[in-house]
C-alpha cells in the first residue's frame, strides 16, 4: 500500500520560509517522479513542482527562484523549501507521486496523493 504523508506546513509572515516534507512508504518511491500540488480556497489544485528519480526538476512559473524542491531517494523523502512566501502562496499543499520516472504539471497524471498541509502566509 502506498501512503505519502506531508508535514512542515504552518504560519509565516510575508518573506518567510518554510520548509515541507514528504515521507513516501510502499513502493511508489522507487524510479518514480514526485511532485508537488496546492489548492488555495475557491481555486483548482495547482502545479508547483516535480522531480524525477534523477532529480531533474521543474518548478512553476509562479514559483520559480523561490521555491526548490528536492528528494532523498535513501529516506524516501520529498521536500519543498519556500522562500520569500507570499500571501499568494496560502493554501493546502499537497505531495503526489506517479507510475511514470517523467514529471508532469497535470494533477491527473499523479495517482497517489498525501493528506495535505495548510500553508499560511500573513501579510
Amino acid at each position: 500500500q502506498v501512503q505519502l504523508v506531508e508535514s512542515g506546513g504552518g504560519l509565516v509572515q510575508a518573506g518567510g520560509s518554510l520548509r515541507l516534507s514528504c515521507a513516501a512508504s510502499g513502493r511508489i518511491f522507487d524510479r518514480n517522479a514526485m511532485g508537488w500540488f496546492r489548492q488555495a480556497p475557491g481555486k483548482e489544485r495547482e502545479f508547483v513542482a516535480a522531480i524525477t528519480w534523477t532529480e531533474i526538476t521543474d518548478h512553476a512559473d509562479s514559483v520559480k527562484g523561490r521555491f526548490t524542491i528536492a528528494r532523498d531517494n535513501a529516506k524516501n523523502t520529498v521536500y519543498l523549501r519556500m522562500n520569500s512566501l507570499k500571501p499568494e502562496d496560502t493554501a493546502v499543499y499537497y505531495c503526489a507521486a506517479r507510475r511514470s520516472s517523467f514529471t508532469a504539471t497535470m494533477s491527473g497524471a499523479y495517482s497517489y496523493w498525501g493528506q495535505g498541509t495548510q500553508v499560511t502566509v500573513s501579510s
